[in-house]
């Protein structure tokens, strides 16, 4: 009879923990690719999910970090268990980290150059870009804003148009020279350029500064509420990350990548360009910058100045294009002057077609 109790209470026992365990399915984001983590009991802890992720990606544990799987606003610790983070089956887990053979790779030390040869590889700008721009942290900063970021729409986006995005602060306005009004210090064709751009763009604002200023500067410049065209949106200094890169440290940047993952049916890299007179804020998306020339001393340059006149050519030139990822906007006056010549040689071919004699209907009759 004790025997008999004893057995039941055991399988009791027995039944109560299995139905206190569950499974999960989860999901590793890692390097742009998906990865699978099937039936991971919840009473493991987080360092037996690193152990599973590197079955599957071969990132070593003590290597991994994962973002977004905190407990009380921190990174949770190895020793977690994941079911106290409340962890949910088909969670994604943004998890940056590296190789061991990756790391090697990235630390042996470049070889000298030779003297008087250039060694593109390292020392140029285009090498830091390629590095930040692939970086998994810096996108799980994208992501972040992505998710958490709140844009106060002021028009929804037009089917079927591109983006333009602008930089407000010596790309369309001198705020540092002194004068009675803002209008004083407004980049020369300002409306003219915005007003051209609108019928193939969708416009938005993005400066590095608080959005106070910049819906001040925008009504000051009378942009806010111009019949012309119409501003799509604002971002300021909140929407911005911060890289490293060994060429500039730890800088502020607009990474675009904050739009299309807000817009992702209407924006891409295909369609995207940004005006910005300081080349780094390029640095996630440096195939979608255009370096505008700065606008200052506005009082001396204001006649001069016609940037925005050519970008306005530009702008309209390459809306005809389907993909923007194959244009090299550094060469945006090479492509003008390209343009122009093809245009006044159609010109000239139909001036010469329409100037020849033309056959007779019939023959003359005799």
């Amino acid at each position: 009879m004790l025997a008999t109790s004893l057995d039941s209470l055991a399988k009791n026992m027995e039944c109560e923990e299995q139905s206190s365990i569950s499974l999960l399915d989860i999901v590793i984001k890692w390097n742009g690719n998906d990865y699978d983590v099937k039936n991971l009991n919840t009473n493991s802890d987080v360092r037996t999910l690193k152990e599973e992720i590197f079955k599957c990606t071969g990132v070593r544990p003590e290597r991994q970090k994962l973002i977004n799987l905190r407990i009380s606003g921190k990174m949770a610790p190895d020793e977690c268990l994941l079911n106290a983070i409340n962890i949910k089956s088909g969670t994604k887990i943004m998890m940056v980290g590296s190789k061991e053979e990756d790391i090697a790779e990235a630390s042996v030390v470049p070889p000298k150059r030779e003297k008087g040869r250039k060694c593109k590889s390292y020392d140029s700008e285009e090498f830091d870009e390629e590095r930040v721009d692939k970086m998994e942290i810096h996108l799980a900063k994208v992501q972040n804003r992505v998710d958490n970021y709140e844009i106060k729409m002021l028009n929804d986006p037009r089917p079927g148009k591109k983006l333009l995005v602008l930089d407000i602060d010596y790309t369309l306005f001198d705020h540092r020279s002194a004068a009675e009004s803002g209008i004083e210090l407004m980049r020369p064709y300002l409306h003219d350029f915005l007003e051209s751009a609108y019928e193939h763009y969708d416009i938005v604002i993005w400066s590095a500064t608080d959005m106070r200023w910049i819906e001040r500067k925008m009504a000051v410049l009378n942009v806010a509420n111009n019949a012309a065209y119409k501003i799509m949106f604002y971002l300021d200094n909140a929407a911005m990350i911060t890289v490293h890169t060994p060429k500039y440290g730890v800088v502020s940047v607009k990474p675009l990548g904050v739009i299309w993952g807000k817009f992702p049916e209407n924006y891409n890299k295909h369609n995207t360009i940004m005006f910005d007179d300081i080349r780094r804020n390029f640095l996630m998306n440096p195939k979608n910058g255009l370096k505008i020339r700065p606008f200052r001393e506005a009082h001396l340059n204001w006649e001069m100045d016609k940037e925005l006149l050519h970008l306005s050519v530009y702008l309209y030139e390459i809306a005809k294009i389907d993909d923007f990822s194959k244009l090299n906007h550094r060469n945006w006056e090479k492509f003008i002057k390209k343009a122009q010549y093809k245009k006044e040689k159609r010109h000239k071919r139909d001036r010469t077609d329409n100037n020849e004699p033309k056959p007779p209907d019939s023959l003359p009759k005799l």
